[in-house]
């Protein structure tokens, strides 16, 4: 109680752009980054998904706009595979539909990424939580 206002006990609390949770998992935290970048990329799509913008631009907006919605807070995690996998799926979704494959041209990942020329998102959580 604060102040005779009876306060709700939840499961998850919203803190600086971060959801912890009661049980101290990150699973709730990783799903809203994920839907943080997919916002920025859909309100980014008449520049990525067209043809005219040349790859560097792409891969710039990418870098600069995208990856840091999805990583914001990353430096505290203790992350566990499948989340990781998540975030890579993501990331190969929308880099993918940067340059107009889907997966039934049955591209690989790393392909793609040396087509935007972007380090892998596994590699960066790791920066982060080491610097």
């Amino acid at each position: 109680m604060i102040q005779d206002q009876k306060i709700q006990k939840s499961d998850h609390f919203r803190y600086l752009g971060s959801i912890i949770s009661r049980d101290g998992e990150i699973a709730d935290d990783v799903t809203h980054r994920i839907q943080v970048g997919w916002l920025k990329w859909r309100s980014a799509t008449g520049v990525l998904c067209v043809k005219r913008p040349p790859h560097k631009l792409k891969e710039k907006f990418y870098e600069i706009a995208i990856r840091p919605a999805v990583l914001y807070e990353t430096e505290c995690w203790t992350i566990k595979k499948q989340q990781v996998n998540k975030m890579i799926v993501a990331e190969i979704r929308m880099l993918m539909w940067m340059f107009g494959k889907t997966r039934r041209d049955k591209i690989r990942n790393e392909i793609i990424r040396e087509m935007v020329r972007v380090a892998p998102i596994e590699e960066k959580l790791r920066e982060n939580r080491l610097r």
